[in-house]
């Protein structure tokens, strides 16, 4: 028993990873510690702790670790991780990206329904007992520029296809992708920019991205066009973004993420003309734990068998 791996579990929902871990069949293999997320770790799991899942860390806390090597996050971003002041430089840090693949790609669907049809005025209308004449916007023959051509925007772009619309975007290493009409450089997001009907932000939130929409980008893009942000709050500058739909540079926005979450109730947004608030419903699935555990139990069998894992984050590049 005592060459087991300690694994820490430091999360308010461990069923699904303990019974994923069983399922694999490595459960003899690991001793298993669970920690609700508001608790710290007790000065035993600080330092016998091999492997953790978990959120996040606060500073100080994984120095304190001296025997652990690996961090699963729970979450795509990871920009908490990397502010760490103290983060362990021999560290090997993975995060949950993919696992958004399965809801993401839905519900941003949903918000450009919402942008092209007439559903959202006619609820509106249905109290009055009003009848307006209205006519739904078709997607097919659209374009759609994704910014950011990670696995939740490359199934985002096999559905839109599907629809008929036309998908460009970016990514950091070119490479031609099954339904995509064309994939540009970072470098050359104006370009997508111009032509886009509908422009969705999958970015992660790194210096190079920070406040990357800003007034002179969004001025790059179409007057009829609509902004989905499912990235980053930090890709956005508010301000110039208020602007911008009030002034009818753009069609509007449907913003899911925020720099402050819950947004605040006194911020601009709420009242903005063309800004659509949701409450970060892009990415939450009823069984993401679920999907999350299975990238974390062949992580996991990775790491005892001393093989490369999946979803690394490249410390360099922000994600």
């Amino acid at each position: 028993m005592t060459n087991r791996t300690h694994l820490l579990l430091w999360t308010d929902t461990p069923t699904a990873y303990i019974e994923a871990i069983a399922v694999a069949g490595l459960d003899a293999r690991v001793a298993i510690d669970t920690l609700p997320r508001r608790d710290k770790p007790s000065a035993d799991q600080l330092a016998s702790t091999e492997a953790m899942l978990s959120a996040g860390a606060s500073p100080g806390l994984l120095p304190s670790m001296p025997k652990l090597r690996w961090a699963q996050a729970l979450t795509a971003g990871v920009e908490g991780w990397l502010a760490l002041p103290d983060l362990p430089p021999n560290l090997t840090l993975t995060c949950a990206r993919g696992t958004h693949r399965e809801s993401m790609p839905e519900n941003i669907l949903g918000a450009i329904f919402y942008a092209a049809k007439p559903y959202a005025a006619a609820v509106a209308d249905q109290p009055a007992h009003k009848w307006s004449h209205r006519v739904a916007q078709p997607l097919n023959g659209k374009t759609l520029g994704i910014l950011g051509l990670g696995a939740v925007g490359q199934e985002l772009a096999r559905l839109a296809t599907a629809l008929g619309m036309r998908v460009i975007g970016t990514k950091r290493r070119v490479e031609p992708m099954p339904g995509l009409a064309e994939v540009f450089p970072s470098d050359r997001t104006d370009e997508v920019l111009a032509q886009s009907d509908f422009v969705v932000l999958l970015l992660p939130s790194t210096p190079a991205t920070d406040n990357m929409f800003n007034a002179e980008r969004l001025a790059k893009m179409k007057p009829g066009a609509w902004l989905l942000n499912f990235g980053r709050g930090s890709l956005i500058v508010d301000a110039d973004l208020i602007a911008a739909a009030k002034e009818k540079r753009i069609a509007g926005a449907v913003l899911d993420v925020f720099r402050q979450e819950p947004l605040p109730a006194d911020h601009a947004f709420w009242d903005a003309e063309g800004i659509i608030v949701l409450p970060h419903v892009g990415g939450p699935h009823p069984q993401r734990d679920r999907i999350v555990a299975k990238l974390f139990v062949d992580n996991l069998t990775r790491f005892l068998d001393g093989q490369p894992m999946k979803e690394v984050v490249d410390r360099s590049a922000g994600y």
